[in-house]
């Protein structure tokens, strides 16, 4: 027996079968997917629907799916779970309260967002009192190719890895704004590098602006990216380069308290104009 085969070994020997179930069954609910019937999870997971029906009640009540008719979605305790985890991130803790001051001084909503693969996720987001509101909410995901935020977390990557992450030919359009190829993308992102903040009028959706600048940790690459969201109508009225520079002041500000350095070799030494 080869070493990987006793790694397996173990993990098997530890491993709850019932509790793997109920997991693997809550992921199959996703933003495509937002309700299931025990039908089709029973032919999805391939198990008897005896199986999932008594997986369906204990999870049911527990809070983490409800159920209408025959249909199930998931529940607040998935919810709650989530918010929990993104409290406890450290990157969540420290930029929270910078969040809040940005709002307060600029009277437009911020937010902080991550990467997770092809999409960004808000994981913090402070909105002032307004008439002005968005769809957009803690947890969000969208795609990291079409919005201002994703462009900002893409600006590490090479080409190759670029292109490892959309091995596909033509990106998916989004906005007449989207980029149509991954050099394309590439040729943007490098861009906004050298720039230092990436500002994006209706870049994903056209009464949305976004102005955005990078949150790195002490690595020196980028870890989050921190925005101020603007309607279109109003662009023209604001003092751009006064956000602007209270935009990067506060992502820097977060850079800092995630022990973010600026040194010899660090890649954002060109981040600055």
């Amino acid at each position: 027996m080869n070493d990987t085969d006793a790694t397996k070994d173990n993990q098997d020997r530890y491993t709850v079968p019932g509790l793997e179930r109920g997991l693997l069954l809550l992921c199959e609910f996703s933003r495509q997917n937002r309700t299931l019937t025990a039908p089709e999870l029973a032919r999805r997971l391939a198990l008897p629907r005896s199986t999932i029906f008594r997986l369906l009640s204990t999870l049911e009540s527990m809070g983490f799916v409800t159920r209408n008719g025959n249909e199930y979605r998931l529940g607040m305790s998935v919810l709650r779970l989530g918010f929990e985890y993104l409290a406890s991130l450290e990157l969540t803790e420290l930029g929270q309260p910078v969040l809040a001051r940005l709002c307060d001084h600029l009277n437009y909503p911020s937010n902080l967002v991550v990467r997770d693969g092809r999409s960004i996720v808000y994981v913090a987001k402070v909105s002032p009192p307004s008439v002005f509101s968005s769809a957009v909410t803690v947890g969000t995901r969208l795609p990291a190719h079409a919005t201002v935020l994703g462009r900002v977390l893409l600006a590490d990557l090479s080409l190759a890895e670029l292109r490892e992450l959309y091995p596909e030919e033509h990106l998916e359009q989004h906005s007449p704004n989207t980029p149509k190829t991954v050099l394309e993308l590439f040729d943007l992102v490098q861009a906004d590098r050298l720039r230092g903040y990436v500002h994006g009028e209706g870049f994903f959706e056209s009464t949305i602006s976004t102005l955005a600048s990078p949150v790195r940790d002490a690595s020196g690459r980028v870890a989050a990216a921190l925005g101020l969201t603007i309607p279109t109508a109003q662009v023209g009225h604001i003092n751009f380069d006064s956000l602007l520079g209270q935009v990067r002041g506060s992502a820097d500000e977060l850079s800092r308290l995630l022990n973010y350095r600026p040194g010899a070799g660090q890649v954002t030494a060109l981040m600055r104009d």
